[in-house]
């Protein structure tokens, strides 16, 4: 149903008594105008909902191999290309730590896989922070990409083992501000301290003279900016990007004594990349002074295997109703060690406000979902975190 129904709503009171009855039956019959479509649909019969697999009984055979070739624990940290890391997630990390501890495996050395595009760098402190002091010993695995606050959480680990499919990446920080501009779909966009002062700097260098009484103007760039974006944007994105640096320097430190070399990495991962998505390499990682490593062939093979599963798991599983409405039901985080697996699985109905030109979520029944093997047997259930 459109938004803008209830002017047919009232071209049907304004009818004459001939075509009353008329009326009221379709008024009897249709949902109220402002009655959400998904709700409309949801009287109807629906579609079967599509579900995306869980393939735990062929990930933890590729796990128990993978620590018995490391000899430590392992750990599975893998979002997919639609999540970001966030801070529940540290209340995930621990909740497996937990349970490996309480299994009575020893954390001497823990080995953890990374996967994942990046999010709320202050989560990767946090997420640092738990692991070292639960672990002795900290290794980071990445196969594939590790990029923006996932590199930050790399940087906890001793060390990184990096295969030749994985890297690194900058650092540099772009928010998306409640005041940010907005794209042609009216969402928010980021905007990236680098962007700000490249764009200042091009200004500064590639300025004509200037006009009489426009000298103020070329001098300060910044003014010509506010229109486009809010002046509490640029400052919460300097803000940012000094976060950036101290949160590196912050997590190098759990294991780098040498805090002069630390603020060394910080500073070349936050400003010596062109782009935010440049890949670090494990060559590019030496270079700067991170304790980078080759995967051994066959953890890397393991590796790949178990990442394949992971986006099988993670792949879309939409579920069309009509052109403004879809059920949403896709994995898009999973944490997994031996016997315990933890993934967060997306179950939501969206529908499309034309008014607003915007998605608005209904009957969001998302979760953590954790499934475990006793005596054999697989056990699940639903994890309030």
């Amino acid at each position: 149903m459109r938004d803008d129904d209830d002017d047919d709503a009232g071209g049907a009171e304004s009818e004459g008594k001939g075509e009353a009855s008329v009326g009221a039956t379709s008024a009897a019959n249709d949902p109220p105008a402002d009655e959400p479509a998904a709700a409309v649909s949801s009287k109807r019969e629906r579609p079967q909902i599509r579900r995306p697999p869980v393939l735990f009984s062929r990930t933890q055979p590729i796990i128990a191999r993978l620590e018995q070739v490391l000899g430590g624990t392992f750990v599975a940290y893998w979002c997919s290309t639609k999540a970001s890391m966030r801070h529940e997630d540290v209340l995930a990390l621990d909740h497996v730590l937990r349970w490996a501890v309480a299994q009575g495996r020893p954390l001497d050395h823990v080995f953890l896989f990374i996967r994942s595009d990046g999010g709320q760098g202050t989560a990767a402190l946090r997420m640092t922070n738990i692991l070292r002091a639960r672990a002795q010993r900290v290794s980071a695995l990445v196969p594939l990409d590790a990029a923006s606050a996932a590199t930050m959480l790399a940087l906890g680990a001793d060390e990184i083992f990096i295969g030749p499919l994985g890297y690194l990446s900058a650092v540099d920080t772009s928010i998306r501000h409640a005041l940010s501009p907005v794209d042609h779909l009216n969402d928010r966009v980021s905007v990236s301290h680098d962007e700000l002062t490249r764009l200042v700097r091009l200004w500064r260098e590639q300025a004509a003279e200037p006009e009489p009484g426009a000298e103020a103007a070329a001098q300060n760039p910044w003014g010509a900016l506010f229109p486009y974006v809010h002046p509490l944007v640029i400052g919460a994105v300097d803000r940012a990007s000094s976060l950036s640096i101290k949160l590196c320097s912050e997590i190098l430190s759990y294991h780098m004594e040498d805090p002069q070399r630390a603020a060394e990495i910080a500073r070349a991962l936050n400003a010596n990349y062109p782009a935010h998505g440049y890949p670090i390499t494990l060559r590019e990682a030496q270079r700067i002074g991170l304790d980078a490593k080759p995967l051994a062939p066959e953890v890397d093979e393991l590796l790949i295997s178990l990442g394949q599963l992971y986006a099988e798991m993670g792949q879309r599983a939409d579920t069309d109703f009509d052109p403004h409405n879809y059920h949403s039901n896709e994995i898009r985080k999973v944490f997994e060690t031996r016997d315990l697996q933890l993934h967060y699985r997306v179950d939501m109905d969206w529908h499309y406000r034309e008014s607003e030109r915007r998605w608005t979520a209904l009957n969001d029944h998302s979760s953590w979902r954790e499934l475990r093997v006793i005596a054999g047997e697989e056990h699940a259930k639903v994890l309030h975190l």
